[in-house]
């Protein structure tokens, strides 16, 4: 029952993740590493959406900007106080990107939510680190590029 007016709520379908995966990808038209960088240099916006702790070990792309997940919505809607200007207007490309593809493409689809032009980096930093795409160096943990691409790869 709906707390608030003693209503049965609706009743949904049991969604699982790849479910939900599966809908975000199919409204996403999705970008490998390279495409991504290249989007970049027509004005597009890297949002890097791993943790701190992701990003000090595996280190960061030279010119994303980190926003968390949970507050990427507030950092997206220019009608909050929260706006991050750096995102640019609505028509705006921005490309989320986490450690493997997953997480961010959840983040692109609630960027299109709010109405905003997004898609995300299929293989995440992952894939961008194997491409030889520009990144800086760990800020803790690996001390080599032998040692990151054990990580990375495993």
């Amino acid at each position: 029952m709906d707390r608030d007016l003693g209503q049965p709520s609706p009743v949904r379908e049991p969604v699982t993740i790849d479910g939900m995966l599966a809908f975000a990808r199919a409204r996403l038209e999705r970008l490998d590493a390279v495409a991504a960088a290249h989007a970049l240099q027509s004005d597009a916006v890297l949002i890097d959406v791993r943790t701190s702790e992701q990003r000090a070990e595996d280190g960061e792309i030279p010119g994303a900007i980190a926003i968390p997940l949970n507050v990427l919505e507030w950092r997206a809607d220019p009608t909050t106080a929260a706006y991050d200007p750096r995102l640019g207007g609505a028509a705006t490309l921005l490309i989320a990107l986490c450690a493997q593809g997953y997480c961010s493409s959840l983040a692109a689809a609630r960027l299109q939510d709010l109405g905003r032009e997004a898609t995300d980096v299929i293989g995440g930093f992952e894939a961008w680190w194997a491409a030889g795409l520009p990144t800086t160096p760990p800020s803790r943990g690996l001390r080599s590029s032998h040692d990151r691409a054990q990580r990375l790869h495993g």
